[in-house]
């Protein structure tokens, strides 16, 4: 009987993460940001994410753009339905899920003739050479000119010291019998034993010790699929971009906003070493040298439409942002990779506290006098900063919103109903950045006990509790688990009092509500749309 599974892990389920760096948005402003005219805001556009595991980005980018057309793949069929079961819940006609593997893809009935975004998290990193190439394939005839596609893979030499520890668990767990989840413990065990004993390798590379102990935190279903599979390749980024160049893609840069900003990544002596080399691949590879790059998220593109210096400078003017964490006017800090970012006060404060009024675009901020005396230049490394480090984030144009919103509430309100039995889906859609904003269980069913019409938080934890209780689910403080109706309840209403004070306006900024809620999503529209029209 043939192997559907390649070798891939499929007895155990992938995790239904939100992967932030497959939004639209995101993708678009690192692309009009290296210079590139995307196109991505035509009607009609197109995105197909390739291994799509649970399906729960895909869904959720869905519900949060749908002006795109969605298409999705994986070849577990748990997956997929699992998938198709929440699109169908959220009323998502613009997403379509199909059970394939990436050999036969291209055949599948009904996709379109080519995609604006091809999209792939991981999945170059966990496949074999074979499948690599059919992507590869799958990319060349289906990406239209002009089209983009991230990928994300493992990287070298960052992975380097660890390469044998994962062959020690791949092979340590081939090795035995029964399920997965009990040959992962007994691998990570086996490991963990080879270190007490004085292995070598542990002692000649410490970061494998602290690794492992790592791993030991981490739930047995990620890490089936991150080290337990048959394929596991991590990449000098020349071979990455060699493979890719057979679909005629060229690198485009980092869907992460400072890992395309040399000046905040390296010193003055990394820096002259950079420029001394011509060749752009081989010079991508040797940042990854100089930092140790272990994970990359890439942006591609297939025929870069160059903007002129008058159009990219328009393209930033058009571009919104929106305030992704509260921001009360004090000081703040900023970090990447280890290092601290210089940013003064005097600069970003003025520009956060416009944005706490609701999401803006540039040209709007401009208009306001936000920017004070700070040249061209300036501003846009500050906002580069601001939304590398996760302050604000570029997000959709006002126009369309009402459509998004009346998507995103469908799509949260039946996660939010899931929350009432599982704390696996821990992202909601906002109509304003196209995007995921987390939120864990508690919050889930807050917001679920306010659109049913309950007014103070007192209410909203009073509910959260008649959930919880039959369950035999109890809440921890401070290391204890809390035994008593009375102090689970104190606890509760005291983070539902700090989530309507803290988050709940912020969430509401972002559009991220509730159907019975639709009353503040329209306050906030209107809000929007002044500041957009200022």
């Amino acid at each position: 009987m043939t192997d559907w599974t390649s070798g891939y892990v499929a007895g155990i389920d992938y995790t239904f993460d939100f992967h932030q760096q497959l939004t639209p948005a995101l993708l678009a402003f690192g692309a009009m940001r290296q210079g590139h005219r995307h196109g991505l805001d035509r009607p009609g556009a197109t995105y197909c994410e390739l291994g799509c595991g649970q399906g729960f980005s895909a869904n959720l980018l869905a519900a949060a753009n749908p002006q795109i057309e969605f298409h999705a793949m994986d070849f577990s069929p748990a997956h997929i339905a699992g998938a198709a079961e929440l699109a169908q819940e959220a009323g998502l006609d613009n997403m379509h899920f199909h059970e394939r593997c990436f050999e036969d893809f291209g055949e599948t009935p009904g996709l379109p003739e080519s995609f604006d975004i091809i999209a792939l998290h991981g999945v170059f990193s966990w496949v074999s050479e074979e499948n690599r190439d059919h992507i590869t394939r799958f990319i060349s005839q289906r990406l239209r000119p002009g089209g983009l596609v991230y990928v994300s893979c493992n990287a070298l030499p960052g992975w380097a010291a660890a390469m044998p520890l994962r062959r020690i668990l791949a092979s340590r767990a081939e090795q035995g019998s029964g399920p997965l989840t009990g040959r992962i413990s007994d691998a990570m065990g086996f490991a963990r034993e080879l270190e007490k004993a004085g292995a070598g390798y542990f002692g000649h590379n410490p970061g494998a010790g602290q690794r492992l102990k790592h791993m030991e935190a981490m739930p047995e279903n990620y890490l089936a699929h991150e080290y337990f599979n048959k394929d596991w390749t991590p990449f000098f980024f020349e071979d990455l971009a060699g493979s890719l160049a057979q679909a005629k893609l060229s690198f485009l840069g980092s869907v992460h906003p400072l890992d395309n900003v040399d000046s905040v990544r390296f010193t003055p002596q990394q820096q002259a070493l950079l420029d001394a080399e011509p060749d752009p691949d081989r010079r991508e590879g040797l940042r990854d040298v100089l930092l140790n790059e272990h994970f990359r998220t890439d942006i591609f593109v297939k025929g870069k439409l160059a903007h002129t210096p008058r159009g990219e400078i328009g393209a930033w003017f058009a571009t919104p942002f929106a305030l992704t964490r509260t921001y009360s006017g004090g000081a703040l800090k900023f970090h990447h990779r280890g290092k601290d970012l210089p940013l003064e006060q005097a600069q970003y404060a003025p520009v956060l506290k416009a944005l706490a009024q609701g999401p803006a675009t540039l040209r709007s901020l401009l208009d306001q006098g936000v920017f004070g005396a700070m040249d061209w230049g300036s501003i846009a490394l500050m906002l580069t900063v601001l939304a590398g480090t996760g302050i604000i984030t570029p997000c959709l144009p006002l126009e369309g919103l009402a459509e998004r919103a009346a998507a995103c509430r469908a799509f949260n309100q039946a996660v939010c109903k899931r929350a009432e039995d599982s704390e696996a889906l821990r992202f909601l859609a906002s109509p304003v950045t196209g995007g995921g904003v987390e939120l864990d269980r508690f919050e889930q069913l807050f917001l679920l006990a306010r659109s049913e019409g309950l007014e103070t938080p007192a209410d909203w934890a009073a509910l959260a509790w008649r959930i919880l209780a039959p369950q035999g689910q109890r809440l921890q403080h401070e290391g204890r688990v809390l035994e008593t109706e009375e102090e689970n309840l104190a606890l509760l209403r005291a983070r539902a009092g700090n989530f309507a004070a803290r988050r709940l306006p912020l969430l509401e900024s972002l559009g991220v509500t509730l159907p019975d809620s639709s009353a503040a999503l329209q306050d906030s529209g209107e809000a929007q749309a002044q500041g957009a029209a200022a």
